[in-house]
């Protein structure tokens, strides 16, 4: 029997605002240009009947449907604010009010989005892109000028990306917004992150790590000098934990330089640089200019380039703890990135404190997660063979969760600390040390990703790829 659909369109969405679903129990079934349809549970057909006709100034056709079908229609489409943990005050204003919802509801990312038939609002929530809004072609123009007034940006400019920043204050909290201009074909595209200036919940202990991985993490940015470097796909965390281990670094005694692109978060106490590569300042000339600040601790947002690199492990080679990014798959691969840039073997090996690789996951609904035996198409063939995963548990979907199936993401870790052993593999460029991370116990990404399938964190196709790499 073919599983029921709990998704309607968008444009069928915004008939109704989210408060009045939920009061009415109403789902938006079907808009001609004389009758709105809606499913409700309601007895009472006639008295919400005319109730609705007024609020919506349109002919309503009532249809009946099963009170627990409903409640899915609601959590798949309307995402409920969480009222007991927010105050915020809402304004008239449009854009005011999709931000706000954004927030409450736990989106990172706001994107405006311009096609040639119709313009979207979407929101990033738990990693995943979800549609939210239509905005009609007339209208879309004047949203984006709004925006862009409020980031600072230059509204005649429609040719070139541009940068922002808005600040929101509330009675209840303090965020920056990060704006992102675009031009594309039928128009700008904007993305907003949302970024907290609440940094408390920004700690190693919260980030996922397990016993063993944080205390050989903090043993190496211990080290008063050395790089660690944090790699990872774009989206992975790699900058939340650089702030977190900032955070973990920041003393009264210390004196911690970031050049970042762009800064995320304000950190009290550590001196931040905002990367402007059109008027020449870049991470390997801010570098430069930060070892004559008598630096304790330096963050450099990502090394790009060879220039990034060797000015990083100058700093290290003089005395100074370097903190990182670089896009690779896993630990070890960053240390071969490094080569391939054209970096001594041996500068890499005398100066590589750790090389960490991690990735955010999305952590299933514990209240509709469903156990079941693992088939053969359902893992990589060798992992089935191997019989490394005999059950493992699916998405389903339900109140809780919105009817995704997921709730929150966990972030998992690759550690690979350098040990004399691995200085000697870095120094004779060797490619493949398994043999070293198994007799080592140190665990892979894949180890990790098969351990959280076990315990029932995630599913398989959450991590499907990390299996298969």
């Amino acid at each position: 029997m073919k599983e029921k659909k709990f998704d309607i369109s968008t444009d069928l969405v915004q008939l109704i605002p989210s408060e009045l679903a939920y009061q009415y129990r109403i789902i938006p079934f079907q808009n001609t240009n004389e009758i709105i349809s809606l499913l409700t549970d309601s007895q009472d057909f006639d008295g919400l009947s005319n109730e609705l006709e007024i609020i919506l100034g349109s002919k309503i056709q009532l249809l009946k449907e099963e009170e627990g079908n409903i409640n899915k229609y609601l959590l798949s489409n309307y995402r409920k604010r969480n009222k007991s943990t927010s105050t915020l005050t809402y304004s008239d204003d449009f854009l005011l009010n999709i931000i706000h919802e954004a927030k409450e509801i736990g989106s990172s990312d706001i994107h405006f989005e311009a096609f040639e038939e119709q313009n979207k609002v979407r929101f990033r929530i738990d990693g995943k892109l979800i549609e939210k809004y239509l905005i009609s072609l007339s209208e879309y123009p004047k949203i984006i000028n709004r925006l862009k007034i409020m980031s600072g940006m230059d509204i005649s400019e429609k040719r070139l990306p541009q940068d922002g920043r808005i600040n929101v204050s509330t009675s209840h909290e303090d965020f920056d917004i990060r704006v992102s201009s675009l031009p594309t074909l039928h128009g700008e595209k904007l993305v907003l992150r949302i970024l907290s200036k609440n940094n408390v919940a920004i700690q190693l202990e919260k980030l996922g790590f397990n016993n063993d991985e944080i205390n050989t993490y903090k043993k190496a940015i211990k080290k008063p000098n050395g790089i660690i470097l944090i790699s990872g796909p774009t989206g992975s965390g790699k900058t939340t934990t650089l702030y977190a281990t900032l955070k973990e670094l920041n003393k009264e005694d210390t004196n911690i330089l970031t050049i970042e692109d762009p800064i995320e978060y304000t950190l009290e106490g550590v001196n931040q640089v905002q990367l402007k590569e059109d008027i020449g300042l870049d991470f390997a000339s801010t570098l430069r200019t930060f070892l004559r600040q008598d630096p304790d601790v330096i963050m450099v947002g990502e090394i790009r380039d060879v220039a990034t690199a060797n000015m990083a492990i100058r700093a290290a080679l003089t005395g100074h703890l370097v903190l990182s990014t670089i896009h690779t798959n896993s630990a070890w691969g960053t240390i071969s990135r490094l080569i391939d840039m054209g970096v001594p073997s041996f500068l890499i090996a005398s100066t590589l404190n750790v090389s960490v690789a991690q990735r955010l996951v999305r952590k299933l609904c514990d209240n509709c997660k469903i156990e079941v035996t693992t088939e053969v198409d359902d893992i990589p063939e060798e992992l089935f063979n191997e019989g490394v995963i005999k059950t493992h548990f699916k998405s389903v979907g339900c109140e809780h969760c919105y009817q995704t199936g997921y709730r929150g993401r966990k972030a998992i870790y690759e550690i690979i600390p350098v040990t004399r052993a691995i200085e000697k593999a870095i120094k004779k460029e060797e490619l493949e040390i398994e043999e070293y991370l198994v007799e080592n116990n140190i665990k892979t990404l894949k180890s990790n990703a098969i351990q959280l399938i076990k315990e029932g964190v995630t599913s398989v196709d959450e991590v499907y790829s990390l299996l298969i790499s």
